[in-house]
């Protein structure tokens, strides 16, 4: 019964089920690896103490910037060279812009330093002059921002002087020398420069590295895992289904309940089992049997005593017993009737038929 699965149209099939289900199967283990892994970030970023309360290191022992460095205080020494604003950041629900300044180094890179955060717009606030000479700055290491950072337009369009990314791709297009791929943020303001409190830079606090916290990501990848071994499992079933379909129809074909080749409940055009006999195939239920039947109805009575005597002898010519749709010819008074029966049924109505006529006959002969 199964024998179809050999078949070229079922290799396919059993080719795509058995290559797809390992593969949903893999994408779901690795989408669940994924979210494992956020999850193991997140408590170890718990466990581990304030990068801000550790001694601060220079800053080359601490590049490239991890989720272990990330927020680890560092020490960079040089001279502040150009400044630009950072517009649309937040800090205390409160809408203002970054101050960042670039901090030429010793080896002549630049290091980007966010002296602090200003309210207001940027471009219409003063801002407090960086301070001259040659500095030693201690803060906050941060990995570059990129399209997916809090805070971060990508759009473009901003005035000269100003500055929608903290990256080192953004500022390498603005300045002639080489920028370090980090920046720092200062934990505390800086001392003078500002005209009176309200002018003050405040610091701007360390935000957490990428990955390291359970964010709409870790359960993108938890739903992702659930749909990846659903898509498995269906596949599974559609198989299992076409197979039963498959089975049944076959099992259908050799019970000889379906003709090979064709439709369940569909049998032979026009044909009616065991309506052949030695007078033809009887149309049952047909719009031609009908007319027949009641042309030979019609024929009986219009022909008299004779015609049916003659209906009758070939009624008994044909063979009661071999009459298959079995036509009886009833002649009374009104008209005649056609009915279709089993073939005995109508063998024996054609002769006492055949009978009546023949009395009908003879009484009108005499």
């Amino acid at each position: 019964m199964y024998r179809f699965l050999l078949t070229p149209r079922w290799w396919g099939i059993n080719l795509f089920v058995v290559l797809a289900i390992p593969f949903c199967v893999f994408m779901g283990t690795w989408q669940l690896g994924r979210f494992e892994d956020r999850v193991q970030s997140h408590e170890q970023a718990t466990k581990q103490p304030d990068p801000s309360t550790r001694a601060a290191e220079p800053l080359d022992e601490l590049l490239p910037v991890d989720k272990v460095t990330s927020g680890r205080p560092a020490v960079a020494t040089g001279t502040y060279a150009d400044q630009f604003l950072v517009p649309g950041r937040e800090l205390d629900d409160r809408r203002g812009f970054y101050v960042l300044t670039l901090l030429r180094t010793e080896g002549g890179k630049a290091l980007p330093v966010v002296r602090g955060w200003l309210p207001g717009t940027a471009g219409s606030v003063p801002v407090p002059a960086a301070p001259q000479g040659e500095v030693t700055v201690t803060g906050d290491l941060q990995a570059s921002e990129n399209i997916h950072s809090n805070g971060v337009n990508a759009r473009g369009g901003l005035p000269e002087g100003q500055l929608g990314m903290i990256s080192a791709a953004s500022l390498v297009n603005l300045v002639d020398y080489d920028v370090y791929d980090a920046w720092i943020t200062l934990p505390e303001a800086e001392a003078g420069g500002a005209a009176g409190p309200d002018d003050a830079l405040k610091p701007v606090p360390a935000a957490a590295p990428q990955g390291s916290g359970l964010d709409l990501k870790a359960f993108q990848n938890l739903g992702y895992t659930g749909e990846w071994f659903v898509f498995a499992g269906f596949v599974l079933f559609m198989w299992f289904r076409l197979v039963r379909r498959e089975a049944e129809t076959a099992r259908d074909v050799a019970l000889g309940l379906v003709p090979e080749g064709g439709e369940p409940g569909v049998g032979g055009a026009g044909e009616v089992p065991g309506a052949s006999g030695a007078g033809g195939a009887a149309e049952a239920g047909g719009a031609g049997g009908a007319s027949e039947a009641a042309e030979a109805a019609g024929g009986a009575k219009a022909g008299g005593a004779d015609g049916a005597a003659e209906a009758a002898g070939g009624a008994e010519a044909g063979g009661a017993g071999e009459a298959a749709g079995g036509a009886v010819v009833e002649v009374g008074a009104g008209a005649g009737a056609v009915e279709a029966g089993g073939g005995t049924e109508a063998s024996g109505g054609a002769v006492q038929g055949s009978q009546g006529s023949k009395t009908a006959g003879t009484s009108h002969g005499s």
